[in-house]
């Protein structure tokens, strides 16, 4: 699904990615885990160009994202990305933001029909005056997306049991609760994969258990994911692969019972030894 061909990121001079090389598979749940500073974040943020690579690719489905020539943003709609920090719009309520990509995309999906029947919509204009005031097909068809797209995250937020905050503003709600409700939110667009910026450092310790046993669900699922985090435990149990990152470079990837029992390079090792 994903095939990454050293990658590399620069900020001001400074590397901050040093050539990746790694392939994802459809249904992989790769767990990334490295010590702070050594590029996770980036690397996840430049799988769906949300930082455009200096140099390599990134084949998603075929298709090089990181050429500069492709419309990233009709990728990104199969790339969910859940952050560290929620990133809700606090002036939508729950409902409204789980709704807002669905609806905006589908939404402009009918605008470039509308323009590709123009000719019609000139035709109607000589219509009969009765029909004059009826509602087009395209403001119907506008508010029947609105409609699934609504039915379809009430069926989200009473998946993970929000049904009762669809009303709610994110403020109103606890670190988990946000966190869940970016997940679902991700769900919305019914995404091939969806990438995971440590997902639970911003919440209480008793938040974290609710936030992963939604992502355990989803890898149950085979929902494929790529996940930036310092939950060992978490890695142990859910992932079917592990990389190891520092100073800008996957130094060791394996399944994780190797991983973790027998890691081969010497910084790994140390790595673990300081936090297991």
């Amino acid at each position: 699904m994903i095939d990454v061909t050293n990658l590399k990121k620069s900020f001001h001079g400074v590397d901050v990615l040093k050539g990746i090389d790694v392939t994802i598979e459809k249904g992989d749940i790769v767990v990334v885990i490295g010590p702070s500073g050594s590029g996770k974040s980036t690397f996840l943020r430049c799988l769906n160009c949300m930082e455009d690579p200096t140099s390599g690719s990134i084949v998603f489905n075929g298709v090089d994202i990181a050429d500069l020539k492709v419309d990233i943003n009709v990728h990104r709609r199969h790339m969910g990305m859940v952050f560290q920090h929620f990133n809700l719009f606090n002036n939508k309520t729950v409902i409204e933001n789980i709704m807002l990509a669905p609806v905006y995309v589908r939404c402009q999906e009918l605008n470039r029909q509308r323009r590709r029947n123009l000719l019609t919509k000139v035709t109607n204009l000589f219509a009969k005056p009765e029909r004059r005031g009826e509602p087009d097909k395209e403001t119907i068809r506008a508010a029947k997306i609105r409609e699934e797209a609504r039915a379809q995250a009430m069926d989200l937020l009473k998946r993970i049991g929000l049904e009762d905050k669809a009303n709610a503003y994110p403020s109103t709600l606890s670190g988990g609760q946000k966190q869940r409700v970016a997940i679902v939110r991700a769900l919305a667009m019914n995404p091939d994969v969806i990438l995971f910026d440590e997902p639970t450092s911003a919440l209480d310790p008793e938040m974290v258990g609710e936030v992963l046993d939604l992502m355990k669900a989803l890898a149950g699922e085979g929902m494929t994911m790529v996940i930036v985090t310092h939950e060992m435990g978490f890695a142990r149990e859910v992932a079917n692969r592990v990389l190891f990152m520092d100073d800008g470079r996957i130094l060791e990837s394996a399944p994780p019972d190797e991983f973790f029992a027998n890691p081969k390079h010497e910084r790994t090792r140390e790595f673990l030894s300081k936090v297991l």
